[in-house]
């Protein structure tokens, strides 16, 4: 087995290190604009998070993205719960709100917010919840269907109190749905983050690709792109993995 491990961490960092050995073969044959260099690209990347000016748009980002990823969750839990609480808003939420949140397309959710709130932090958060809150809906709609229902009777003869079996039952067995949902609402938060803020507002990670796009700036571009890779890992190890665990033991 530790050898396994160990051939398997070989092949993966031999993998990254060939793509930056040829990343850097390619770079020697053409023009910066279109292809920098491996050490170009590192050192703006690290720029992102030392320079204080361009570290206040990476923040700014991360900041958007994490108050979307909350408040989705929490709308998208809310809407879950009307038919598990009232049974005849099923077809509203499953047949109505679901199909319609899902399909939209994100460019009309950015396009609206331009409209209705300007190039403001209100903008970007609307647009990404809008998107995100159809991945938490459906994920926490499932868990509701595969909950132990024997179970939910068995503590509601217990007590007169409807909430006090929905926080001592339900919640406890929904919370690894909400933990997925939270992930995957954490993953998309960051793949639309970027094109949310292309649309105008003058702070974030996305405004400083659209400046690097007009002035051919594509080291900035590509560390831009690294960058939100750094932050997904980070907020991915540091926080929801603990977290998970967390649940796991519970």
């Amino acid at each position: 087995m530790m050898r396994q491990r160990i051939a398997e961490r070989a092949l993966a960092d031999g993998l990254v290190v060939a793509a930056v050995v040829g990343w850097w073969v390619l770079s020697r044959r053409l023009p910066d604009f279109l292809m920098p260099s491996p050490w170009h690209v590192a050192t703006t990347l690290a720029g992102l998070f030392l320079t204080p000016s361009l570290l206040a748009d990476t923040a700014a980002s991360a900041a958007r993205v994490v108050a979307s990823v909350a408040l989705s969750v929490l709308l998208g839990g809310a809407l879950a719960v009307i038919p598990y609480r009232w049974p005849l808003a099923d077809a509203i939420v499953r047949d109505r709100i679901t199909p319609f949140l899902n399909s939209f397309p994100s460019v009309g959710w950015a396009i609206l917010a331009m409209i209705w709130f300007g190039p403001t932090d209100a903008a970007v958060v609307f647009v990404e919840v809008a998107i995100l809150t159809p991945f938490c809906l459906i994920n926490i709609l499932e868990g509701l269907k595969e909950l132990d229902q024997e179970l939910i009777e068995m503590g509601a003869s217990f007590t007169r109190h409807a909430s006090r079996t929905f926080w001592k039952l339900v919640m406890p067995m929904l919370l690894p749905y909400v933990m997925a949902a939270v992930r995957i609402a954490y993953g998309v938060a960051w793949k639309i983050a970027l094109v949310a803020e292309l649309f105008g507002v003058s702070s974030g990670l996305g405004y400083l690709m659209l400046k690097a796009e007009i002035v051919s700036d594509a080291a900035t571009v590509y560390a831009t792109c690294f960058a939100i890779v750094l932050l997904f890992l980070a907020g991915e190890k540091l926080v929801l993995d603990p977290l998970s665990r967390l649940i796991a033991y519970k």
